[in-house]
């Protein structure tokens, strides 16, 4: 199944994608959040969408984030090694792990909003994972029975914000809009190899990035394992699983940042795509 939400920011209705039409699920679902995914409710919507005359919508209609705010955005840095050489940093032994506020998550194609003072806002396209149940100190060989499906995500980043001010990544990277998801949420039965999926993004129609999901460095039933070990994950939370080379910080000879107008795109085989404006921001 693929899940979206749709309508105005903060107003969205769940809906679901059946055969390349758009229909509205709002008369039987609530919201694709945490109780949502914690209480099987992808078996629900399974039913519904077989058994429902269900309403059509406009494909024209703005498209929120799939997920409603989940509890935590868990990145893995560094876990494709072509980006860890552009970064200048040592692939590591075990899974990098930071936090991404999720006040920055936005819909897939709203703009992005460059931070105030921000000098160096770069892009990251990944593959998100979405946890469908309560997970804590899950073994890897079933972790993927903890996961609901997959998104696309574009971890943008604040570089200056994120390396060259004391502290944690956290700072560069929670700045509002600064997580596109979608446009949908993709269980995992439509993808046929989540180990072999194409992930590129282009900056004004120059293709920057264009890698390959085999390559991750730490597979997802480890990160799911793995980050079980620290923490519980809940229904909803996201992990989003890294970036291939060719994010601006990597350029050569020098590096390339997003300025107002730059118009970002990005995809996954089998996840979709998505498109992010820049803009400047305005206080």
């Amino acid at each position: 199944m693929k899940l979206i939400r749709f309508g105005e920011p903060g107003k969205e209705k769940p809906g679901a994608i059946i055969n390349d039409a758009w229909f509205d699920v709002s008369d039987y679902i609530i919201d694709y959040d945490e109780n949502f995914f914690g209480n099987d409710g992808l078996s629900l919507l399974k039913t519904i969408t077989s058994e429902k005359i269900l309403k059509e919508i406009s494909r024209d209609i703005r498209l929120g984030p799939p997920i409603a705010r989940p509890s935590k955005i868990i990145c893995i840095g560094l876990n494709y090694s072509d980006h860890a050489t552009e970064s200048k940093m040592q692939l590591p032994p075990e899974p990098v792990i930071f936090f991404k506020a999720t006040t920055a998550i936005v819909g897939p194609n709203d703009d992005l909003i460059i931070p105030k003072n921000s000098k160096k806002t770069d892009w990251e396209v990944e593959l998100a994972v979405v946890i469908g149940k309560k997970a804590s100190y899950v073994d890897e060989a079933i972790a993927l029975n903890y996961v609901a499906g997959y998104v696309l995500h574009n971890d943008y980043s604040e570089r200056e914000f994120q390396l060259e001010r004391a502290g944690q990544w956290v700072k560069g990277k929670s700045c509002d809009s600064f997580a596109p998801l979608g446009p949908y949420l993709a269980t995992q039965d439509e993808i046929t190899d989540v180990n072999d999926l194409r992930l590129w993004l282009t900056v004004n129609g120059t293709m920057m990035q264009d890698g390959n999901t085999k390559n991750l460095v730490f597979k997802i039933p480890q990160l799911v394992s793995y980050v079980s070990q620290f923490m519980t994950l809940l229904p909803g939370d996201i992990i989003s699983t890294g970036t291939p080379a060719g994010v601006g910080l990597g350029q050569k000879p020098e590096p390339v940042y997003i300025k107002p107008d730059d118009v970002i795109e990005l995809g996954i085989h089998g996840l979709g795509s998505s498109r992010q404006k820049a803009i400047a921001y305005k206080g």
